[in-house]
């Protein structure tokens, strides 16, 4: 097999070795059944099977209560987008976002179609480099929405912003969903592409409380109403089974883990040896403000852009994948998502260390 190196991409991401090598199991024949998990019918026994096993381990993992629908989706994070102020905002109201990123900026632009948007706080005029604390919200927000990570700055909120009442709050968690422990009754919905934590691409898990899911807009096509996914168990349409079936076995590998919690302590435990590193190094430098780094997205510079451009170079041909800054941003970016191993982060301080004694 060729020899696999390390992957920090932004995603799609790392996957836990163990699951890819049962996925391969499984990609001839589903169990003994004699279909792979690509070909089985999504209304089969085996498939359906399938589909329960992974909405159970979503909901033991996250401890998603029985009054939230657990619903996989498609058209990536970027179509929950529109689809939020289609079903809950209209022409007189007003949505509050937090905005804290390039997804933020994106997510209130499409708001902008349906009704009244405010920005009750941003992080803009710092390039995005750190997480506001005061937070100034209309007077009746129709909804309250956030990005929990923000991949390209390297930024992520400690805790959920305090939101005013009777207002509930919506989150965008693709780039840290269950990669810590999350209380989800604070939330009347939370959506993530499955892509950086949970699995491939090509399915986006949504949580949401069943009063929320009843109350969007009814004058819409079926396939934009939510009530029309819970109300047929994610499969009104032919969902994406593989990505289903993949993700119900990183769960497992989460469960195996420890749970939220273990992987928790794992994921700052990596964060913090990387940042450690960087806090000393006299060469490269964390871009993010200290109190808002994020645990999935290490963000850093050596400050000069030919410095920068030659590290990644010498780190590709030295087996380190994807540490290349957004094209938006530059720099580098170090994604060290739920399944990226601690020995990486060991084999990339050791290869800074000996970048810097060459080039400081």
């Amino acid at each position: 097999m060729t020899k696999r190196i390390w992957n920090f991409s932004a995603g799609p991401a790392v996957l836990p070795e163990s699951v890819l090598e049962e996925a391969k199991e499984n990609l001839l024949s589903l169990g003994s059944t004699g279909i792979g998990i690509l070909e089985h019918s999504h209304r089969g026994k085996a498939f359906i099977a399938v589909y329960e096993e992974t909405v159970a381990l979503c909901r033991e993992v996250g401890g998603i209560p029985s009054d939230y629908q657990v619903l996989f989706l498609q058209g990536g994070a970027s179509t929950q987008f529109f689809s939020i102020p289609m079903n809950f905002l209209t022409a007189d109201q007003t949505a509050d976002y937090l905005v804290t990123g390039s997804w933020s900026e994106k997510a209130i632009e499409e708001a902008k179609r349906f009704g009244k948007t405010h920005i009750a706080c941003s992080s803009k005029d710092k390039n995005y480099s750190y997480i506001p604390k005061a937070i100034s919200y209309s007077e009746k927000p129709a909804y309250v929405h956030f990005t929990s990570n923000n991949t390209i700055f390297g930024t992520q909120w400690a805790a959920e912003p305090e939101i005013p009442a009777g207002t509930d709050l919506i989150c965008d968690a693709s780039s840290d969903i269950f990669s810590r422990p999350i209380d989800v009754t604070k939330y009347g919905m939370i959506y993530a592409g499955a892509q950086k934590n949970l699995g491939p691409s090509g399915v986006t898990l949504v949580l949401m409380r069943n009063d929320l899911v009843e109350r969007g807009a009814k004058d819409l096509p079926p396939m934009l109403q939510y009530r029309t996914h819970a109300k047929n168990d994610s499969m009104y349409n032919t969902p994406p089974t593989f990505a289903i079936y993949l993700m119900g076995l990183v769960l497992k590998w989460i469960k195996a883990n420890g749970g939220l919690a273990g992987v928790g302590e794992r994921n700052a435990a990596k964060a913090g040896k990387l940042y450690a590193y960087l806090d000393q190094s006299k060469l490269f430098k964390s871009t993010a403000a200290t109190d808002s780094r994020s645990q999935m997205n290490v963000t850093f510079v050596t400050g000069n852009e030919e410095l920068d451009a030659k590290f990644c170079s010498a780190a590709t041909k030295a087996g380190f994948d994807g540490l290349k800054g957004h094209r938006s941003v530059g720099g580098m970016r170090a994604s060290i998502y739920n399944a990226f191993p601690p020995a990486g982060i060991d084999a990339l301080i050791d290869f800074l260390k000996k970048f810097e004694a060459e080039n400081a």
